[in-house]
């Protein structure tokens, strides 16, 4: 669920306050499972209504956006959060055919997302124009600067303007790009990890050409992944390493190794 709001942000969306409206659905969609981000426009921003509003949902392949200008706050009580929670369109808006970029900008709760995601969210709005929006927190701070792409949910970190202008051009075409690919909403990190893998070994990069049958295990995981006649055994073990950046971000940082990488219906691979 996406709200514009100019602004201040509070350092986590739970603790805003005002507008009361927007305060009251951020934290009824969260207790419903729901995640609220606070976005708005890059460079200079407009302080009344209309606001714009998205519901999105990103998990499988039937991913959708809807969206809605509000003239009050207010309406958005009529959002129906157990529907969006669900995955099914709530009614609440229109839908909307092209993505929708996030580039995270939240200097609140982290210095280093304001420093590189705000001139990268003004460089993308020079070329994407109405795609662009600067958000609240998306998560690994230490990957500033952080595009998210909707309504995939594709994540990417570490982003430069050139790096973030490859990543945008591909989703545009219905791909993605390896480099710099953090993962995607709504899958287990391993099953992110796994299919990373398959993906770099196939040459696969379109949106939907790698399927998730499943994933088990505890550190060590195994899932099975499908792309397009092949399904393959990938096994992934879970690892700490340090990174260089502050102690806001934390001390550690888990990465996913790959262990094993079978092709089930012919031979090993790997």
């Amino acid at each position: 669920m996406l709200i514009e709001h100019p602004g201040p942000w509070p350092e986590r969306v739970e603790r805003l306050a005002q507008p009361e409206a927007i305060a009251r659905v951020v934290r009824a969609a969260q207790a419903k499972g729901i995640r609220p981000q606070l976005i708005r426009r890059p460079g200079r921003r407009r302080r009344t209504t209309p606001l714009q509003v998205y519901a999105a949902y990103s998990l499988g392949t039937e991913v959708w956006i809807e969206g809605r200008e509000l003239a009050d706050p207010a309406e958005l009580a009529g959002l129906d959060l157990d529907a969006l929670a669900a995955g099914t369109p709530p009614g609440f808006g229109e839908p909307v055919r092209e993505p929708v970029l996030l580039v995270c900008t939240h200097g609140r709760r982290n210095a280093c997302c304001a420093r590189t995601g705000a001139p990268l969210a003004r460089t993308l709005s020079g070329r994407f124009e109405r795609l662009v929006w600067e958000t609240t927190h998306v998560g690994g701070d230490r990957f500033a600067a952080n595009l998210v792409c909707l309504p995939h949910g594709l994540y990417y970190g570490d982003l430069g303007e050139t790096e973030a202008m490859t990543a945008v051009d591909a989703y545009l075409r219905g791909e993605v790009v390896l480099d710099r690919l953090r993962g995607r909403a709504g899958l287990p990190e391993p099953a992110q990890a796994a299919e990373h893998h398959v993906r770099a070994l196939t040459g696969l990069l379109g949106l939907d050409a790698i399927t998730i049958e499943s994933i088990t295990g505890a550190s060590r995981y195994e899932a099975v992944v499908t792309s397009r006649e092949s399904r393959y055994r990938v096994v992934v073990e879970a690892v700490q390493q340090s990174h260089a950046c502050g102690p806001e971000c934390g001390e550690n940082q888990r990465t996913y190794v790959v262990r094993e990488l079978t092709l089930l219906n012919e031979a090993a691979l790997v």
